[in-house]
Parts: C-alpha cells; structure tokens; sequence
C-alpha cells in the first residue's frame, strides 16, 4: 500500500505510523517521494533485499523494526509460537543483505533484548522490542550528529566535497553520516558545496544525494563517477566523504561499488579521504577487507534501467555492489567517538576500548 506524503526539509526516512513502519521508497525518487507501509518482518526484509530502504544505518533500524513488527503480529500467541515466530524473523531479516553490518548489529542488538526479557509475558515482550526498535532509530540520529560536530571541524570554509552514493539522512533513521557531517558545516556556518558522483548502476548520487541537497539548499554539482579523477587534476576537489557499510579490524573499509577507485585517485592528487562510520559499522570479526562478503546484485541493474534497455541482448554483466578501500588509502574515520586518523588495527583498538 502506497501513501503520498509532501516532500520535506526534513527527511524521515522510516517512521512509525498507526501501529506500521513507513518507509520512503528510494527506488522511485527523485520522480515521486512516498512512503510504503510495512506490517511483518518478512515485508521488511523485502524492502530491504529490493532497496525499499538502503544505506548501512537505516537498513539497521529497518531491521529492528522487522522484529518489533513481528512480535506485535504474534503478542496473543503461546510462548512457543512466539518464539517460533521471532526465530524465523531473525532468519528472514539476517539473510535481506550481506554486506552491511549494521543489519547483523542491530539483529543481535533485538535479540539480546528479548532473550533478558523472558520473565514478560508475549504481549509485554512485544512492547519491550518495539521501545527498543525506536530508541535504536533515535539513536542513531543522536551518533549522526555527534559524527557531523566532529567531521565538520575537519572542513575549511568555501570546501568543495566530493562524495560517493549516498550517505545522508536517506541512508539513516536521519541526518545522515557523510552528508551528515555536511549538513552540520553548513549549520555552523561555513560555506560547503557538494560534488556528487551519480553512482553508477543504482545511481544514488544522482537521485538521492542530489535530491537531499538541493532539498536543503546546500551548492551540489552531480558529475558521472568517471568524471573523478579530471575535477581533481584541476583542482576542484577540496575533500573526500564517503559512508560506509563494514569497517574491518585493520581499517579496511567496503562501502558503494567504485569507492576504492575515488579513494586511489584522492591519494594521487593529495585530496583527504575520509570516511564517515559510526562504531556499528566497525565489524573487528572480520580482520581485514578481504574477508567482508561483496554482494552481487541483477544484471539488469547494469544492462539498463526500467523499460530501456542500453546493453546488448546476451553480454556477459559483473555487477559488484561494493567494493573495499584499503586502510591506507583512509585519511581517517569520522565517528561519534571522535576522528582516528591513519586508521589501523591498533588505533582501531584503542577508539572501541576508550
């Protein structure tokens, strides 16, 4: 079920209506700005799996919701229902997208909630999860703007920003992490202008972090990704802010396919190259990029774009959906905690133990 819903300066990208969770359908923006409703986990993990919502942060609260949803679905069931119940939403949820950490992070999040509240009756643990799936969400507005004070004093007045995909409020329950640390410059007064890769094939410059800037009236210049490395060789690059989906122990970091090539040509031009993350997205189980699973997503994707068809019929596609920038190539990480600069297994270390 669709609801219309005007388009606003301030973007809600999931919010709890009536019992529901809304989410803004991404795949249609910038053309039309709705929301679709979301009723049990295993909707939510479609939404999810088919890019309803994206964006390592928001896919997380999406998640939690997921299993808030659940639960609500089943609070007059037996115990051994509801457990039943609550199992295969984790399943389902778990098994929506790989890369991102933030999903795995707030599943477990759920689950530890739920396994020290089993002295509640059904109907109250329902309750218990669905509080929780709320403060997550705001949570997460909260570490976005602590990200923004902190990036936003790494930027000089009158810095022009490239970044790549689309890490803004879309990406999150709000706010947002790279464009976050944008908004949060242009709130303290300094003059940023935006330069935005189109993000080829799913185009999330193109049709989201161009839409969320000029929303907000912020300077954004949209340039096809191979357009890079020529802005930089005239020196129309200032700086360099991506999100990220998985931060590795030794400060690897994946995030939207053709991200590591930014980050190569920012290294040759002496650009910094900082990568917004909050500490959900560090995943010291995985030690190093090479272990970070890479999703593979439709062909179609790349052959050509709803009706029209670019692409010869028969050609063999590789559609990688992220890619994995090596920590050396990382000026620093920007998260609530504060900025680590030269990345590394041992700075890394020191940031979660501090």
């Amino acid at each position: 079920m669709n609801q219309k819903a005007n388009e606003s300066r301030k973007v809600e990208t999931l919010r709890w209506r009536d019992a529901g969770l809304e989410m803004i359908d991404q795949r249609v923006l910038p053309a039309r700005f709705e929301y679709l409703r979301y009723g049990t986990a295993d909707e939510v993990a479609q939404g999810i799996r088919t890019m309803v919502v994206r964006g390592a942060p928001a896919i997380g609260c999406a998640a939690a919701y997921g299993v808030a949803l659940q639960a609500i679905t089943l609070r007059q069931a037996s115990r051994h229902d509801f457990d039943v119940g609550l199992e295969m939403a984790f399943t389902v949820l778990a098994e929506s997208r790989p890369t991102a950490v933030n999903l795995f992070w707030a599943l477990a999040r759920m689950r530890r909630v739920w396994q020290a509240s089993q002295q509640y009756s059904v109907a109250e643990i329902a309750d218990i999860l669905l509080r929780e799936a709320h403060e997550i969400s705001a949570e997460d507005v909260r570490i976005n703007r602590a990200m923004g004070a902190f990036g936003a004093a790494l930027l000089k007045d009158g810095d022009r920003v490239l970044t790549h995909c689309n890490a803004g409020a879309l990406a999150t329950a709000g706010h947002g992490t790279a464009l976050g640390v944008i908004r949060s410059a242009v709130e303290s007064g300094k003059r940023i202008s935006v330069i935005a890769d189109e993000t080829r094939p799913f185009l999330q410059g193109a049709r989201l972090t161009a839409w969320e800037m000029v929303q907000e009236n912020i300077p954004v210049t949209l340039i096809t990704d191979n357009m890079a490395g020529h802005l930089m060789s005239q020196g129309e690059v200032d700086a360099v802010i991506v999100g990220t989906d998985r931060v590795a122990a030794n400060g690897d970091v994946a995030n939207k396919i053709g991200t590591y090539m930014v980050a190569v040509l920012a290294r040759r031009h002496g650009i910094p190259f900082y990568v917004a993350c909050p500490l959900s997205t560090i995943d010291l189980s995985v030690s190093d990029g090479g272990a970070i699973p890479i999703e593979e997503r439709a062909a179609q994707e790349v052959t050509g774009f709803r009706d029209c068809q670019w692409a010869a019929q028969g050609v063999q596609v590789r559609n990688p959906a992220f890619d994995v920038t090596p920590a050396e190539l990382v000026t620093a990480l920007i998260t609530e905690k504060g900025v680590v600069r030269t990345p590394n297994r041992q700075n890394i270390a020191n940031l979660l133990g501090s």
